[in-house]
């Protein structure tokens, strides 16, 4: 399936010798689900273009822990941030020269701190967040704002199944090695570094979300894609940079 010219890597496409950022991200499902490009594109600032698999647009839903957050200059053997949850609702983007990233419709995070990020443009938003495990089974469940609210909230239980290898269509989902934002009418981009996803199937217990239709999506014309990871050790976020206008 689809068109091996734009299948992004498996494995980080750079090294980010001198991080922001280092983390460990965990726990992480991947709900995706596929959109008409033009619904999505609309949603894109005029620099960037929404990438395609399959002729559709992918928005992806990912709700994960992030643990051991610390900047470079804070040793292993220091304690980093208390661990806490986030959530991103994301599409995948190419710049004019066909380079490829995400591209963020929103973010809701449990932790103040990472308040600071909206410097370069990402959308972040502080919320009431929570991932629980009960036997086999990985609950999500968070809201927009400080209070639980109807309008902006959802709840994902998922129940994870045996590793599998992946596909081509399941890394163009998953391994993205940078993101886009905007500030200031430029963009900016984030280099990530990281060991490939160690993928699972998921079996979906409940789904419940409107953090889509709060981002000015339609439906989506088909079923969601799913997928679990245990996560990622070794998260390295370089400097974010403006991109030459």
């Amino acid at each position: 399936m689809g068109d091996p010219a734009v299948v992004v890597a498996y494995g980080a496409e750079q090294r980010v010798r001198v991080p922001a950022v280092r983390a460990r991200w965990l726990r992480q499902t991947f709900v995706h689900w596929p959109f008409r490009p033009e619904a999505v594109q609309a949603l894109l600032p005029r620099e960037l273009v929404v990438d395609e698999y399959d002729g559709a647009a992918w928005v992806g839903f990912t709700p994960f822990v992030m643990a051991d957050v610390r900047p470079p200059v804070v040793p292993a053997s220091a304690p980093g941030l208390p661990t806490f949850a986030e959530t991103n609702l994301r599409t995948y983007v190419r710049r004019g020269d066909g380079r490829d990233g995400i591209w963020f419709l929103s973010i809701e995070v449990a932790c103040p701190l990472m308040l600071a990020a909206r410097a370069v443009g990402a959308p972040y938003t502080l919320g009431t967040l929570r991932v629980t495990t009960d036997g086999g089974t990985v609950s999500y469940a968070g809201s927009r704002g400080l209070r639980r609210t109807r309008r902006v909230a959802y709840r994902l239980d998922v129940r994870p199944g045996d590793p599998v290898l992946p596909t081509e269509r399941d890394v163009w989902l998953t391994s993205r090695w940078r993101a886009y934002t905007r500030r200031l009418g430029r963009i900016w981009e984030t280099p990530v570094e990281h060991e490939p996803w160690p993928l699972a199937g998921a079996a979906v217990d409940v789904l419940e979300e409107t953090l889509t239709a709060a981002a000015g999506l339609p439906a989506p014309f088909g079923a969601p894609v799913v997928h679990y990871s245990p996560g990622v050790e070794h998260v390295r976020l370089g400097p974010s940079r403006p991109l030459p206008t």
